[in-house]
């Protein structure tokens, strides 16, 4: 009889952790996927918006950039103006989503936007 208690209770606990784990797993993908979605930017929206436009024009058309994924897609590009603040996006018509999109905004208007491949 203590035998059997065991076992149900070690596979009640098995049960437990395997629903908790499946419960992160699906959480961590939504992470990832709501990252991304922050980072993707349709090419029409790059081509739409020229240097010297206003910031707050072009920062409308965007989504915010900001995510964990930024790191990576700041590898491989060009220098960054001095005393700009540059946004990051991957172009969503990418299959493999190499390229990259930068813009790079001063004095409250777009100083820089850069197209590159991803390293």
């Amino acid at each position: 009889m203590a035998q059997r208690k065991g076992c149900l209770i070690g596979c009640g606990v098995a049960l437990v952790l395997g629903i908790a784990a499946v419960v992160a797993l699906l959480f961590g993908v939504g992470k990832v996927v709501d990252a991304a979605g922050r980072t993707m930017l349709e090419p029409g929206v790059y081509r739409s918006v020229s240097v010297g436009d206003p910031e707050e024009a072009v920062r409308a058309k965007m989504p915010s950039g900001e995510s964990f994924i930024k790191a990576a897609l700041k590898s491989g590009g060009p220098a960054e103006p001095e005393g700009s603040v540059c946004t990051w996006y991957m172009s969503d018509a990418d299959g493999e989503g190499e390229t990259v999109y930068r813009f790079c905004f001063k004095d409250g208007k777009l100083a820089e936007k850069v197209e590159y491949r991803m390293k």
